[in-house]
């Protein structure tokens, strides 16, 4: 075998094939298309020369070839990042471009001013974002697709969360019910009291529609649902046309639509959002310059993450309150 030159990224494809064991979910976790992946495995065995996995199935299996590769792709990735540290802390974070997963109440709602600020303080660290839904922010980080990313937690809802990553809070909303203009009478309600009103969601599969349901189940009902909608501008502007009712975080009162009320609920359903990074990169001076930055920023906002809220060391997630 003559000299071999490893694309990076397809070792990365490697790598995450060998974790997924389908092409088309390791296609997911790395945000491309299945044939992509397809057609860049397929160089890679060009590239080595031999056979590195087989197909059974829908599902693949690697070579004796392939999880050798797949190992070492391991050592080679992780030293790469120690390289790309090392390099940083050399020049001091003078010159650094980050990437950042986001979603659009965050997107809108901190990042404008967190990264203004940012600019001015350190001209030469440069964020990067990619939009992408709250659950799949966090997979893309620990598969090296992002730097970081912007992820949430549910008082009554905490995710699952992977030790290989390092979050840390910045900043603590409050849920309100949203409802057509005129609609509830007082200046507070129960989430009890909501019960015959027709729902306006995200879908059960998304983790805010899957803690707003559990939230409406400790207070006694299931919510009906006449719209299922992942977007929560949508969802407001359906709200201020009448045709239902939902849940809105404080980011996500950053722009809304005319023609709607915003009511606190009498017993508060709160979220965490954190900025999550993999623990190996816990170093970087730059991330953390942007950690601060937004944390200023939600604080201004009265979203600050130091009321009474921790992250524990076990890997739990949530906050632990008391709730105001």
């Amino acid at each position: 075998m003559g000299d071999v030159e490893l694309s990076l990224s397809r070792l990365r494809m490697l790598r995450e094939l060998h974790r997924q064991g389908t092409v088309t979910a390791a296609a997911g976790a790395l945000h491309y298309t299945a044939s992509a992946v397809s057609q860049q495995l397929a160089q890679l065995e060009r590239d080595v020369g031999g056979t590195l996995f087989e197909r059974l199935g829908r599902r693949v299996q690697l070579t004796e070839l392939g999880i050798v590769l797949a190992e070492h792709a391991e050592e080679i990735l992780g030293s790469v990042e120690r390289a790309t540290l090392a390099l940083e802390d050399a020049q001091q974070a003078r010159t650094v471009r980050l990437t950042a997963g986001v979603w659009a109440s965050v997107a809108a709602g901190l990042l404008p001013q967190a990264l203004t600020a940012l600019a001015a303080e350190h001209p030469g660290i440069h964020v990067r974002t990619r939009e992408l839904a709250p659950e799949d922010t966090a997979g893309a980080v620990r598969d090296g697709a992002l730097d970081f990313s912007f992820v949430i937690d549910y008082s009554g809802h905490p995710m699952t969360w992977d030790p290989a990553l390092t979050r840390e809070v910045v900043a603590v909303e409050r849920l309100y019910a949203a409802v057509p203009a005129g609609t509830l009478p007082g200046p507070t309600v129960a989430l009890a009291e909501l019960a015959e009103h027709p729902w306006i969601l995200a879908g059960p599969r998304s983790h805010f529609g899957r803690a707003v349901r559990l939230a409406c189940r400790r207070a006694g009902f299931d919510p009906t649902t006449s719209h299922e909608v992942e977007e929560q501008y949508t969802a407001l502007a359906m709200v201020s046309a009448g045709l239902g009712i939902t849940l809105v975080s404080d980011l996500g009162l950053v722009r809304h639509p005319p023609g709607m009320d915003v009511v606190p609920l009498t017993e508060p359903v709160m979220r965490t959002v954190s900025i999550a990074y993999r623990t190996r990169a816990a170093r970087r001076p730059a991330l953390h310059a942007v950690i601060e930055c937004v944390r200023r920023v939600a604080a201004m906002q009265g979203l600050g993450a130091e009321a009474g809220l921790t992250v524990p060391d076990d890997g739990t997630t949530g906050p632990r309150l008391p709730l105001p």
